[in-house]
């Protein structure tokens, strides 16, 4: 993974304006792509948050998802620093991919991994998204208020 200036590093947004689940998919690309260090750091992160098991299937999932990307992207992804509040266009892919297929919109996970890896690796990568997105969903969610139903129109951006 390169620096910030590389094609795919551009700022397209800002870490704060994402969900904490997306939020949370780019600082653990950060960290997967910072090395041994931040690895090790990920691994306890998931370990603590929830539980030996369940963390090391996470921190798997976000390894192998991680390693496909390395090994089989169509350029290397671009990322920012772990302390950057800037999101990067690689970084925004990433975590929308891993917030599509967590939701269970696959297509759109399955077009955005074919933007990061060949078009043979885009289901492996869609199916590995899914997986570490249900645990940064269990990670990052509260117990959930009691609602009327009503959902707001998604496509409202301000």
């Amino acid at each position: 993974m390169s620096t910030p200036t590389s094609r795919g590093g551009a700022a397209v947004g800002r870490i704060a304006d994402l969900t904490p689940l997306e939020a949370g998919a780019v600082m653990y690309l950060r960290l997967w792509g910072g090395g041994a260090t931040g690895r090790t750091d990920a691994a306890n992160d998931f370990g603590i948050a929830l539980g030996s098991d369940q963390g090391q299937a996470a921190m798997s999932a976000l390894d192998r998802l991680c390693s496909l990307c390395v090994q089989h992207g169509r350029r290397p992804i671009v990322h920012h620093g772990l302390g950057c509040s800037c999101l990067g266009a690689d970084e925004n892919c990433f975590a929308q991919m891993i917030a599509s297929a967590t939701e269970g919109a696959r297509e759109d996970a399955m077009m955005m991994a074919s933007l990061i890896v060949r078009p043979d690796f885009a289901p492996a990568l869609a199916s590995l998204s899914e997986e570490l997105g249900l645990a940064l969903r269990r990670m990052t969610s509260v117990t959930p208020v009691p609602t009327t139903g009503h959902h707001a129109p998604s496509a409202l951006l301000h």
